[in-house]
């Protein structure tokens, strides 16, 4: 039986093996390539540890916003509704890969606002 999402190392583990499936693939790279080629990835994957760490945990870890980084970004590379499907698909399957229960779905949840308030700020969202 797999176990539920409890600690920022669970986190932690789920965003380094999601962030992996980003990189590899070639229609996501453009989003972290920047981060890849600074080599800023292990800094990025403990910011948005502590993101995902505040709203699971009820924590205060993360002092930025989140929705105006992304719309910043926007302006050097363009999001498009594929680029929100496959960040939840490889988000959805790389928690489904070793946690179940309530706080992996409130993760996975979560994961689907997150990725509609985002469109409809771009508006990609129909």
């Amino acid at each position: 039986m797999q176990q539920d999402i409890s600690s920022r190392e669970d986190i932690h583990f789920i965003i380094t093996e999601f962030y992996k499936k980003l990189i590899s693939d070639s229609e996501m790279l453009p989003f972290f390539e920047e981060i890849v080629q600074q080599n800023h990835l292990e800094k990025h994957l403990e910011i948005i540890t502590d993101f995902w760490q505040d709203i699971l945990f009820q924590t205060n870890s993360y002092q930025n916003n989140v929705l105006q980084k992304h719309l910043d970004f926007n302006e050097k590379v363009r999001f498009k509704k594929v680029h929100f499907k496959k960040w939840l698909f490889y988000l959805q399957t790389t928690i489904d890969a070793s946690f179940k229960v309530q706080v992996a779905q409130n993760m996975k949840d979560r994961a689907n606002s997150i990725a509609m308030v985002m469109q409809v700020k771009f508006k990609l969202y129909d």
